[in-house]
């Protein structure tokens, strides 16, 4: 058997020490797996004196991350660190310009600086290598960009961040409203206490950029991915999705459609007989579309030491063997410049529920409305009378475009019966092109 692979880990947090941990409890099995042993033998962290679990005697610690890629007894750097930018770019920009492998779990390093850390790789002829970067320990990454590699993708569809559906399904099963799950939600530790990047959709969009990426083969564009959260979802739009046989998950989508690519990430309603509705709690899933493979769907744990740090591991393990894969599964001359296509010109149906005052005429004018946009309606819902009162009311359309939508929102909250801003998701059917 070949000298042990030795690895240098920056970030000693939950993940990396799982990391640690994966690798001395599997440390036969790994060997056995990758032709060699792996062993961490340098690491780097903010706090030496934090207990954290593992046992980190005769490891050489480094004050510094990126002084570690300079560490002539590390083969490969682990970048546990994360954030788009400060330390843990310093740290892969100086391991790829010495020319060692990188292995990162960092989305938004990716989502924002992947094509130019790619082009730094190619150059160096280095791996960079980012499986636990989406989706934990579901093997999202090696199952499109290797295990796809023979189909042309349609689209891509993913539950990628675990607070949001945790947050949705105890919306959904306990019928309660968002601010109050949030709030458990934090003391569990599901949340951040500053949870914005999860709620608001950004963690999700960092990483739908870099699934695009591979299942169009094309430069990682964060900028081009329209991004929306769950603030504004209700325990009653949750309800009525029910009775119209959708659940509401917030989606990432990245399809080829007319034009280009299209990346979003915002709530949708999808039908109940769909496989991704079914993923609950703190579960994500991958659905992605082949032209001969068809659909395929990974589910599992997508975050936490374990997940995550298996990933990290199965990385190494390819790094170890001399596996091989251009970071977005072709060289950077062979990707494809497709254009992006704004989310003004997506075409779909859409779910619509309006607070009015219950009175004559109120119904005529917000149809008024949506006939002036060429928005024909499929269905609604009114539930009882309270003349004078607030009452919901729900329409869901056919298919239109999203900048007839939003121009005949605007003037639908303009209505002096409208009483507060309208509820509006998206509906996906979802079905395989």
């Amino acid at each position: 058997m070949s000298r042990p692979l030795s690895v240098g880990v920056a970030g000693l947090g939950t993940v990396g020490a799982g990391v640690l941990t994966v690798l001395r409890q599997n440390a036969a099995l790994i060997a056995a797996r990758a032709g060699r042993p792996i062993a961490v033998t340098a690491v780097s962290a903010r706090d030496r004196s934090r207990d954290r679990g593992v046992k980190l005697d005769g490891l050489r610690w480094y004050e510094d991350a990126a002084s570690m890629a300079a560490d002539p007894n590390v083969d490969v750097v682990v970048e546990l660190v994360g954030g788009s930018d400060g330390p843990a770019k310093a740290l892969v920009e100086a391991a790829l310009a010495a020319g060692k492998p990188v292995v990162t779990a960092n989305k938004a390093l990716l989502a924002l600086h992947g094509a130019a850390l790619a082009e730094q790789a190619e150059k160096a002829g280095v791996a960079l290598a980012f499986e636990a970067a989406v989706a934990g320990g579901i093997p999202a990454i090696k199952g499109l960009r290797e295990g796809l590699a023979a189909n042309r993708i349609s689209r891509v569809t993913g539950i990628l961040n675990g607070t949001c559906n945790y947050i949705l399904t105890c919306m959904r099963d306990q019928k309660r409203e968002f601010g109050d799950v949030l709030a458990e939600a934090q003391k569990l530790g599901y949340a951040e206490a500053d949870p914005s990047f999860d709620i608001d959709g950004v963690d999700a969009a960092h990483k739908l950029a870099i699934l695009a990426a591979l299942a169009f083969g094309r430069p990682v564009d964060f900028s081009a991915v329209h991004v929306e959260g769950i603030r504004h979802v209700s325990a009653l739009d949750i309800r009525l999705a029910e009775e119209l046989g959708y659940r509401i998950k917030l989606l990432g989508i990245a399809s080829e459609v007319e034009g280009g690519v299209s990346a979003r990430v915002h709530p949708c309603m999808v039908p109940v007989a769909h496989p991704i509705a079914v993923v609950d709690g703190v579960y994500n899933a991958v659905v992605a579309e082949g032209d001969f493979v068809g659909r395929v769907v990974l589910e599992g744990r997508g975050a936490g030491a374990g997940p995550t740090a298996s990933a990290v591991v199965a990385d190494l393990i390819d790094i170890a063997r001399g596996r091989a894969t251009p970071v977005w599964g072709a060289a950077g001359n062979a990707l494809a410049q497709t254009p992006a296509v704004p989310m003004a010109q997506h075409h779909g149906a859409y779910y619509l529920r309006l607070m009015v005052l219950d009175r004559p005429g109120v119904l005529a004018d917000v149809t008024g409305v949506l006939r002036d946009h060429g928005i024909s309606l499929e269905s609604m819902i009114q539930r009882g009378r309270a003349p004078g009162e607030a009452v919901p009311i729900v329409l869901t359309t056919h298919d239109c475009q999203e900048a007839a939508m939003r121009g005949a929102l605007a003037r639908i909250a303009a209505l002096e019966s409208v009483l507060e801003p309208p509820a509006l998701i998206r509906i996906e059917t979802l079905t395989t092109a």
